[in-house]
């Protein structure tokens, strides 16, 4: 939608999200926040970001699309706008991404009323952290070789099993649960729950120390968890098409429930700052027709992803379901990831040193991106994975051996 598409109340919204987060920038935070939500690792920075989404979402700034009755503010096409607004700002990010760009969205498509009314408010809100529970050790990226059995006994359903790179599981209430509940049919035999996560009885939550030395990933187990049939989403038996609902949500095939944070805007204008400020051989890397013509490229890419963003809003220009969503995971991910090692390439010799190193060019931001690239690639089914989903169901290229 283009700004000669949008209404008179579209433009005042956004004038309205521009003023208010001009107005109520939030003050520093009291100890280093990480580059994304799921590096979130103590309760200063969690009590922080929750205290802002909260903030937004009572401002009009999350949950914008969402109907009323569920927790929304029941303006439709508004949530775009300040998603753009808050990217623009460079605003603290919304800590419960996985509440508001897969569960909430999942439950509205799939969910009963009392589901609805019940988990959707939170997701918004932020008072209640969600995580999934997708990955297994014997199943990543083949998400259907699902392992966690759920067993009924009359109104409940009891779980044993282990989950892994659990993103926020340390601070989660609710995790979004795929299950085996059938060992007949590889695909149909998953059913979905929401289940109840902190401090929930056989529930046992362990971090995983990543290569930059955070824990925002962890592993969860499973022992005899009893789940009420009533937080059990949809049929028995449907929970892949429920699965694909939320892999769609997460590569981005809705604009989520709010975002915050840096987009591609704020990332080449860091890369920008970066140059002006590096010095090299006597000369600053701005002044360097190799690095200017890198950051320009970098820039045409962001430049290109946000259009391939508009052309995902349209019907008419989308050619398979599946493609744009999946192509934006894919280039999106690698664009993070392209300028994180460019970023750490006009550092130089300063990209060895690390966050905790004050002579850190921007705070050690380069090297600690970089690393924490690799997760964005693997996350929502590794690139790899991704490609060929591309190449065998949008192209229908015969499957590679």
């Amino acid at each position: 939608m283009s700004s000669a598409d949008l209404s008179l109340e579209h433009h005042e919204f956004g004038e309205y999200v521009r003023r208010w987060l001009a107005e109520n920038a939030p003050p520093p935070p009291p100890e280093r926040l990480p580059i994304t939500p799921i590096e979130v690792m103590t309760i200063g920075q969690r009590d922080y970001l929750q205290a802002w989404q909260r903030k937004c979402y009572d401002a009009g700034l999350v949950g914008a699309d969402y109907p009323k009755d569920y927790g929304g503010h029941g303006n439709i096409g508004f949530q775009r706008i300040a998603n753009q607004e808050m990217n623009r700002a460079g605003v603290p990010f919304l800590i419960n991404i996985v509440g508001l760009s897969m569960a909430a969205p999942t439950i509205l498509q799939h969910g009963t009323e009392e589901q609805k009314r019940k988990f959707i408010p939170g997701c918004l809100s932020g008072e209640e952290i969600w995580c999934q529970g997708f990955s297994e050790p014997g199943a990543g990226s083949d998400l259907a070789n699902q392992r966690t059995s759920a067993v009924r006994l009359g109104d409940e359903w009891i779980v044993n099993g282990h989950k892994v790179w659990t993103s926020l599981g340390h601070f989660a209430k609710w995790m979004i649960l795929v299950t085996r509940t059938s060992k007949d049919d590889k695909y149909n035999g998953l059913t979905y729950f929401l289940c109840p996560i902190e401090g929930h009885p056989g529930v046992t939550v362990r971090p995983l120390v990543k290569i930059t030395g955070e824990t925002g990933f962890n592993e969860v187990f499973f022992q005899d968890v009893r789940i009420p049939d009533a937080y059990r989403l949809d049929d028995v038996g449907k929970g892949w098409a429920v699965a694909m609902t939320t892999l769609l949500a997460e590569r981005g095939a809705s604009e989520g429930a709010g975002s915050g944070g840096g987009g591609g805007e704020s990332a080449i204008r860091d890369l920008i700052a970066l140059a002006r400020g590096t010095w090299r051989n006597g000369l600053l890397a701005a002044d360097d027709p190799v690095t200017r013509d890198a950051i320009m490229k970098r820039a045409i890419v962001a430049e290109g992803l946000r259009q391939n963003a508009k052309r995902a809003r349209v019907p008419a220009l989308c050619d398979h379901p599946m493609r744009l969503p999946l192509q934006q995971k894919l280039t999106g991910s690698e664009f993070q990831q392209d300028n994180a090692r460019l970023g750490v390439e006009i550092a130089g010799a300063h990209s060895t040193l690390y966050k905790r190193d004050p002579r850190a060019p921007q705070a050690g931001h380069w090297p600690l991106a970089f690393l924490n690239s690799y997760g964005n690639t693997i996350a929502a089914g590794t690139n790899e994975i991704q490609r060929n989903i591309l190449g065998e169901r949008v192209l229908g290229l015969p499957k590679s051996k």
